[in-house]
């Protein structure tokens, strides 16, 4: 018995050895190298007094509710006109020069005379709908697009008495726009070439609106040179610089 058990131990580690050194492409033990020593960050300077956060609104955020619009029925917001939603929001802060709010006078005029959103021409582009929120109902998500080649975000949910929340509302100079999960990103051009931004906005349930829970820089793969000239950026003209901001700062007229 006592035999058997220290023969089983020795091929146990003999396996251990083979898998940890690697095998090479001749069937020769080769080393598998280094193993990096794991350590944790070092607290650099700890008598300095920094900075505090202010504690979160235990009570939330207050509801934006758009108002001058029918009463939602059964939450179901593929029922609601997106242009009436805009077209609405625009007479309720009219004279707005800053914030999620704003919006050009001509791209105020273009908007009155749309006949759909998402038509041609139209600066309300055709509206997208998912379930941000987790509560099994789908919300709606629109974008608005300003002149240099900026975009207002908005989302909206709508509450179970019928009134429409807007519970997201930003505006950036985009590359472009994705859905992933429950999460909205915007892919911003980075301040230095070669580089854009990506900010994930997620549902917060404590504070009932989307808020900004990820913002990284990416270096982007450039396109491969032209005949007689240089590479090419796969993104047009860069926006403004974040890296002095601790968090990511809209463009001109803000973020909610």
């Amino acid at each position: 018995m006592e035999l058997r058990r220290t023969a089983g131990v020795a091929a146990l580690l003999a396996s251990v050895t083979l898998t940890a050194a690697g095998c090479g492409g001749t069937g020769r033990l080769e080393s598998a190298g280094p193993t990096p020593v794991a350590s944790g960050p070092v607290h650099l300077w700890p008598e300095r007094r920094g900075a505090t956060v202010a504690p979160a609104d235990p009570a939330g955020s207050p509801p934006e509710y758009v108002t001058g619009i029918p009463r939602v029925v059964r939450q179901n917001v593929r029922q609601v006109d997106p242009l009436a939603v805009v077209r609405a929001e625009q007479r309720a802060t009219a004279g707005t020069t800053t914030g999620p709010d704003w919006l050009p006078d001509e791209v105020v005029a273009r908007i009155g005379r749309c006949k759909a959103a998402g038509e041609p021409g139209c600066p309300v582009l055709k509206p997208y709908y998912r379930d941000l929120t987790g509560n099994g109902r789908e919300e709606l998500v629109l974008g608005i697009e300003l002149p240099d080649r900026q975009l207002a975000v908005r989302a909206y949910t709508a509450d179970p008495d019928g009134r429409l929340n807007r519970i997201m509302g930003t505006i950036e100079s985009v590359i472009a726009v994705e859905l992933a999960g429950r999460d909205i990103i915007l892919r911003v051009p980075g301040g230095n070439p070669g580089y854009e931004w990506n900010i994930a906005w997620s549902w917060d349930p404590k504070q009932r609106s989307m808020l900004i829970t990820r913002d990284q820089i990416l270096r982007i793969p450039q396109a491969g040179p032209r005949a007689g000239g240089g590479g090419t950026p796969l993104y047009g003209t860069p926006g403004p610089s974040r890296a002095a901001a601790p968090a990511p700062s809209p463009s001109p007229a803000g973020s909610r």
